[in-house]
Order: C-alpha cells, then sequence, then structure tokens
C-alpha cells in the first residue's frame, strides 16, 4: 500500500516554441497556487488521469499483479471523484479519507516536449491535507511494503501521518520503502530523510543520481550510492538511460536500461520502475530481478505519452523469466 499526493494529471504534448511562450523553464517541476493553475490548465490541453507519484507506482505494481491499496486526500469536487474512478479502473483500492470543505483536488499541469523531456506545474490543493486520522493502522499491518511519497513532507500534517503508517507497517511485519521524488524536495527535506535512514526506520530507498547526491552531499554517484549503502539496508538508483544501481550492505548490482525504440515521455519512469521493484521483492527476486524487473516497467512507461503502463507487462515480465 501507498500514501501520496492524490493529483489529477493533463498531459500535453507541446513544441519548444509553445512552452517558451508559457515562460516555463524545461524540465523543471514547480509548485503554483490556484490562479496559476487554472491559467496553465487551460492552456496544455489534453487527457485527464489520475496521477501523483505514488499513484503511478500503484497503478504500475496494479498491472504487474499486485494487490495495491492508495491512501490519499482529495477535494469534494469533480475531479476528486474522477480521481477514484480512475484508480478503480486499473485495480487500486483507493482509500480516501473525507474531503475537506473548501480544499480543491490537487492537479499537475505536463507539458511534454517531442524529446521526451517533461515540464510540471502542481497546485497542491488537498492533498498535502493527508493527516493522522488518515492512516488506517490496520490497512499498513502485515503488507508487502508501506511506500512512502518524499513529496507529502511538503505537507503541514503529513509528517506525522507518514511516522504513523511507518510505526504501524514495521509493528506489523511490513517493510517500508521511501521515495526520494524529486531534488528540490530532498533539498526541502534532507534532514528529515536523513533521520528516518539513520534511525532504521526505511528498509529501501528509491532516488535517482540528482536525489541522492543531493541527499547524501556528495558530487558523484558513485561516492553517494556508497554513502547510501551505509544509510540504508537497501536502495535502488536509477541512472535514467544508464539503467540502474542497487546496493545492498556490501554488495551492488548495475542493471542496464530495458531497451526502447523511442522514447517518447519520460514522466512516470521512477515511479513504474519503483513499482516492478517492489513488486519483484515481494515475489521473492533477489536484487538482479528487481531491478530488472523495474526497468522493464520503466520502459513500457516511457515510450507512450502519460505516467500509466501502455502495454501488458504482466505478459512481458512473464516472458522475461521475471514473474510467473
Amino acid at each position: 500500500m501507498a500514501l501520496g499526493s492524490a493529483i489529477v494529471d493533463r498531459l500535453g504534448l507541446v513544441d519548444p516554441p509553445t512552452l517558451a511562450a508559457t515562460g516555463l523553464v524545461p524540465g523543471t517541476m514547480t509548485l503554483i497556487d490556484g490562479q496559476e493553475a487554472e491559467r496553465l490548465w487551460s492552456v496544455a490541453g489534453g487527457a485527464l488521469v489520475a496521477g501523483g507519484s505514488a499513484a503511478n507506482t500503484c497503478a504500475g505494481a496494479a498491472a504487474l499483479g499486485g494487490s495495491v491499496a492508495f491512501v490519499g486526500r482529495v477535494g469534494d469536487d469533480d475531479l476528486g471523484r474522477s480521481f477514484a474512478d480512475d484508480l478503480a479502473l486499473v485495480g487500486v483500492s483507493f482509500r480516501a479519507p473525507p474531503a475537506v470543505a473548501g480544499a480543491p483536488t490537487a492537479r499537475c499541469v505536463i507539458f511534454v516536449t517531442p524529446d521526451g523531456e517533461r515540464t510540471m506545474r502542481t497546485f497542491l490543493g488537498a492533498a498535502p491535507l493527508l493527516d493522522v486520522d488518515c492512516v488506517d493502522e490496520s490497512l499498513v499491518a502485515g503488507v508487502g511494503f508501506v511506500y512512502l511519497e518524499g513529496y507529502l513532507w511538503d505537507g503541514p500534517a503529513a509528517a506525522p501521518a507518514l511516522h504513523r503508517a511507518i510505526d504501524a507497517g514495521r509493528a506489523g511485519g511490513s517493510r517500508v520503502a521511501l521515495s526520494l521524488s524529486d531534488p528540490g524536495c530532498v533539498e526541502r527535506h534532507r534532514d528529515d530523510f536523513a533521520a528516518l535512514l539513520r534511525a532504521g526506520s526505511v528498509d529501501l530507498v528509491f532516488g535517482n543520481e540528482s536525489e541522492v547526491t543531493e541527499l547524501t552531499g556528495e558530487t558523484s554517484f558513485e561516492a553517494a550510492a556508497a554513502a547510501m549503502a551505509e544509510l540504508v539496508p537497501m536502495a535502488a538508483l536509477t541512472r535514467g538511460p544508464a539503467g540502474s544501481v542497487v546496493v545492498r550492505g556490501g554488495e551492488s548490482w548495475a542493471v542496464p536500461a530495458a531497451p526502447v525504440d523511442r522514447v517518447v515521455d519520460t514522466t512516470g519512469a521512477g515511479d513504474l520502475y519503483a513499482a516492478g521493484f517492489m513488486v519483484g521483492a515481494v515475489r521473492g527476486l533477489d536484487p538482479d530481478g528487481c531491478a530488472r524487473l523495474g526497468g522493464l516497467a520503466a520502459a513500457d512507461v516511457i515510450s507512450a505519452l502519460g505516467a500509466r503502463p501502455h502495454g501488458d507487462i504482466r505478459a512481458a515480465a512473464r516472458q522475461a523469466g521475471l514473474l510467473p
């Protein structure tokens, strides 16, 4: 099960001049207010889909045959209802706490240029209002993983909820996984993340090169990976086209990226990698197999527009010998 920001995404393909005209910096993710969200929402066009990093991971895990629940907060509005309906369609149980009066459902506008680069602007709305009353301790006990989205630390009330989920999960025999989410998120919450890891509260960390160098303060990926091996029992570190590296104690596994004919949209690549990796771990794969399953899921999602699986990734995983 996962706790994350419940966000409705609107994805639109744009050319570089159109993106430049919006005044946005390509390849960045920035938080915006409701007024700016309304302006960009009309510019982007495109389809609506239940998004947010952890929700994308849940959709990927469900597509691989996992039994998945998502906890997040939406507003009492049409977007909130569409979020719930969309997750149900892909087989994810949405455990929604009561909506907060006056707080609209979060939304993210994603502009994708022909090179596959994504530029995101996010209005958080009700998403960071997740609090301790939203966490059903019986739900997080005894699951394969309790997956925590780093972005939630931006919410004033979310940190206590995440700590409750960690404590209840670990008490019930669940493993805890943390996504570092974004370099800016790590910069804002470096001390909180580091304290969690040093306390032994997290079993598995997901992060890319920029995020782990930001967290550890190291200047090279190799040094950051070595530092992560000292901080957490296992870390799965993604490197884009270079694949991923998994570190566990004194061991490491370098796994190449799965082949892709054409990169269309990198949105959700890390989210789907985490989905594949955790499903592999629950199924008993070794770290190399987990990373390969994660890479297979990531390769599928970047081959088309959107942050959800596009092909039958479960069948592909079976063909590759990664799932029964």
